[in-house]
């Protein structure tokens, strides 16, 4: 952050937070995660009169987040990243499947087996490899999520055929012999089930 955007609060790079109250969330999410025993670190204070005064909050990463915390309850919508640490590969995919599907997912290495295996195993809106967000850009692919994160996809033909209703009309041929089997059930019935009985 410090090399990128420096820690000015007038940088037009670093946008403001929508209204006091949810800049007040915020700074309450990392409160609460320091509360119980996170760490927090980051290149400026929330606090800081010239940050606040343009509601402006600096991008934050709260290390060893756990499932206690406010902000991992809760969808942050701020520059606030959780990071829970793991032992074994299996770990997060065990969690993401533990809680409802994500919007998206985000796989970040260069081991093609642990990618591929994060994805078979693991349910979700739309995913992008070694970044964030792109794939939402994709024109050619739908974007959407599943679950809690919500239902049906957009982009393209996908949009059309979302928010498009479509009135299914069926014409049944003059030629349809299924009436053959519509009640009542006579003659034609018992030479029918006759058939079939000899051709078992």
């Amino acid at each position: 952050m410090r090399r990128m955007f420096g820690t000015d609060p007038a940088n037009g790079d670093y946008t403001s937070i929508i209204s006091d109250r949810h800049y007040a969330r915020l700074e309450a999410l990392a409160a609460d995660a320091v509360a119980k025993g996170a760490k927090v670190i980051r290149a400026a204070k929330p606090e800081d009169p010239a940050w606040k005064r343009l509601r402006k909050f600096p991008p934050t990463i709260v290390v060893g987040a756990t499932a206690d915390m406010t902000i991992m309850q809760e969808e942050i919508f701020g520059p606030l990243l959780p990071v829970m640490g793991y032992h074994d590969a299996k770990e997060p995919v065990a969690y993401i499947n533990k809680h409802d599907r994500p919007l998206a997912l985000y796989w970040f290495g260069k081991d093609d087996a642990a990618r591929e295996e994060v994805l078979s195993r693991t349910v979700s809106g739309g995913v992008t490899v070694n970044d964030c967000l792109f794939h939402f850009t994709q024109i050619n692919q739908p974007m959407g999520g599943v679950g809690a994160s919500g239902t049906g996809a957009y982009h393209g033909e996908w949009s059309f055929r979302e928010l498009s209703k479509l009135k299914p009309v069926f014409y049944r041929s003059p030629l349809n012999r299924l009436a053959d089997l519509y009640p009542p059930y006579g003659s034609k019935i018992a030479r029918l089930q006759k058939m079939l009985r000899f051709m078992s």
